[in-house]
């Protein structure tokens, strides 16, 4: 029997990491720990929704800058995953020489930095919106190359790939980057010391040799396949500084779509999908009309032109916070959604009147998309979003807008359940 691996689930949310986990090996995988905080908000919905499901592992629902060390040091997890926020991660170095945050912004990001010093966990699933490699629109590049040298620091290495799940059989056109990342005296981290021939020490840094790994060896190659070409040769390597605070104030290197880092040193490069999987289309995950709640139908006119006006061309004259003109653009979208398409990316304002809104012309009749077919976008099981248990211990229903919020703030499950499936395979020697 294998051993069982405990995990930590930071920024929970409604549990979109666990269900993926759970669907690949639900007796190899044991969540014991979940945090899920929402500030500002008095009503702690998605912690709700998370312990109404999962009420047998230890959920805390506080801040997470709040949990102690010694909160962190008492948790045995082998894995840690989570989506975090996508925030300004620059790093500044106060008068007593210490790390720190310019503003707030970044913090977050440092709190899993945080739990890994504590923990010391084996391996980190981790994600977040594409854009993160481009940030800041000034210095792009930084902030992931902050993050990397971070995990560095901790003697960790680092996998990512950005991830489309239309690409690979889902039904959404999401992006998001992944990262798989590994300490470097687990038994997988070995095993691509000695095939690379310590390669990665060499100030040369093969990149011949970790294109294999990119294309054929990695835990995103093997379940993600890509074309083994860079797309119009992008493709760059960079030896990261040793100091994090150097590398926010000075960097200037590349990020592509993915890419690995060992040692200090990354090789990236652009990459497309081999595209040999089929996407869901959005007609094929949608409810019997016969289930469909008036309530998600579109009959107002005055709502069906502000859907028409939203989805159509326009230019507008704006003025700057400088006080001065220019013309906003913005091209123009299909009147409705094509249903033998994948649905486009689902936002936290999905059911609102808004551009971003999925918008359904079915059988002739006008109407968004419901809670369920929400849920289905990102893989997650009908109505998982439909109760919560509050802190008084009582089961009420979650309205609609929230649950929407849900899932535009959640990840597509089939695609973590893919990586847990390969994760297994490098626990197991099978890479």
């Amino acid at each position: 029997m294998s051993k069982q691996f405990n995990i930590l689930e930071l920024f929970a949310g409604v549990g979109g990491f666990r269900v993926g986990f759970e669907n690949s090996n639900e007796s190899m995988f044991k969540t014991k720990w979940a945090n899920q905080w929402e500030p500002a908000k008095k009503s702690q919905d998605a912690f709700e929704v998370y312990d109404y499901h999962y009420p047998d592992s230890m959920n805390i629902n506080e801040n997470i800058e709040e949990i102690s060390d010694e909160a962190f040091q008492s948790m045995d997890a082998d894995i840690i995953v989570g989506g975090f926020p996508c925030q300004d991660y620059s790093v500044a170095r106060s008068k007593k020489n210490e790390l720190g945050i310019q503003g707030k912004k970044g913090v977050l990001f440092w709190e899993i930095i945080r739990a890994v010093t504590q923990i010391k966990p084996k391996y980190l699933v981790l994600e977040n919106v594409d854009r993160l490699l481009k940030a800041p629109s000034k210095q792009r590049g930084r902030d992931f190359a902050i993050m990397l040298a971070a995990f560095n620091d901790l003697n960790y290495s680092v996998e990512w790939r950005v991830i489309n799940a239309a690409n690979y059989g889902g039904s959404q056109r999401r992006r998001r980057v992944f990262f798989f990342v590994y300490r470097n005296d687990t038994d997988f981290a070995k095993k691509i010391d000695k095939e690379f021939e310590n390669k990665e020490l060499d100030l040369t840094f093969d990149s011949q040799l970790y294109d294999d790994y990119i294309f054929t060896k990695g835990l995103f190659a093997r379940q993600f396949p890509i074309v083994p070409l860079a797309v119009k040769n992008r493709h760059a390597t960079y030896t990261l500084s040793n100091d994090i605070v150097d590398i926010s104030d000075n960097f200037i290197g590349t990020v592509w779509n993915t890419g690995i880092m060992r040692h200090g040193r990354y090789f990236t490069i652009d990459t497309v999908p081999t595209m040999e999987e089929n996407p869901v289309a959005l007609g094929e995950i949608l409810v019997s009309e016969e289930e469909v709640s008036e309530k998600y139908f579109i009959t107002d006119q005055m709502k069906l032109e502000k859907f028409k006006y939203l989805r159509g061309s326009k230019k507008i004259e704006r003025t700057s916070v400088e006080g001065h003109t220019y013309i906003y653009s913005e091209g123009s979208m299909a009147p409705t959604d094509d249903l033998s398409l994948p649905g486009r990316t689902m936002l936290t304002s999905e059911g609102t009147v808004n551009r971003s809104t999925h918008f359904l012309n079915v059988n002739g009749k006008y109407r968004l998309i419901t809670p369920i077919e929400a849920e289905r976008l990102q893989e997650f099981p009908d109505d998982w979003t439909k109760y919560k248990k509050t802190s008084t211990g009582e089961i009420v229903e979650v309205p609609d807008r929230m649950r929407m919020f849900f899932m535009g703030n959640a990840l597509v499950t089939g695609i973590v359940k893919r990586i847990a499936d390969e994760l297994q395979n490098i626990i197991n020697g099978d890479i």
